[in-house]
């Protein structure tokens, strides 16, 4: 079995300070990405490479986001201790473990059978407790659980689904990726019962969001 050690500890205090280096300033965030084993979700043979600013691949044609990613994602959603979230795409579960270790409540929802068994698996192993994580669709979104402080997508959708925009609460923020081959980091904040302030982020690349078809 894997293990955490000093000298992972020491590797992720390297990595934090690339990530402040690279403009990521909240404590939370930081905080959080020092504290997560990311080697621990990833393949053993990737382990040496585990504190470095790369995505890998962790099955069923998916991958583990970049560091940078993870942190500037959850920097933008802007919340604090006790925020209710939405995450479209738990993946390997590391994006989750970051958002329970930042004292979030996590509700996470994974398209992917293989992956969602992996992440239910290895979340309950390292103790971080979501609220709900759910086998699911998430172009749906979570209507029953709905408002969110924030929902998170860490997938590439080719639009913004309209389900996630209405399951904000009044001042909740939408982070998205938005486009195909690549994808342009949208940032949407609820200002009223029909009004969204959008922002844009340059390009970020990501797999794509699956949708349930049927």
């Amino acid at each position: 079995m894997q293990q955490d050690t000093f000298r992972h500890q020491g590797m992720r205090n390297r990595l934090v300070s690339l990530l402040r280096e690279k403009g990521i300033h909240s404590k939370d965030v930081l905080a959080a990405i020092s504290q997560v084993p990311r080697h621990l979700f990833i393949d053993p043979a990737f382990e040496s490479h585990a504190y470095q600013n790369k995505a890998f691949p962790i099955g069923a044609a998916q991958t583990i986001s970049h560091p940078y990613t993870v942190a500037f994602q959850s920097e933008a959603m802007s919340v604090t201790k006790g925020a209710k979230v939405l995450e479209i795409g738990t993946g390997c579960g590391y994006q989750t473990a970051v958002l329970c270790e930042m004292g979030l409540q996590v509700y996470s929802i994974e398209r992917q059978q293989e992956l969602f068994k992996f992440a239910q698996r290895k979340l309950k192993e390292l103790a971080y407790f979501t609220k709900q994580l759910i086998f699911g669709d998430g172009y749906k979104g979570l209507e029953k659980e709905a408002p969110f402080d924030a929902i998170i997508v860490t997938a590439g959708a080719p639009y913004v689904p309209k389900p996630l925009l209405s399951q904000l609460k009044i001042g909740g923020r939408l982070i998205i990726p938005v486009g195909e081959k690549t994808q342009i980091m949208h940032l949407y904040e609820r200002t009223d019962q029909k009004t969204f302030k959008k922002q844009t982020f340059g390009e970020f690349k990501f797999v794509p969001l699956l949708e349930d078809k049927n």
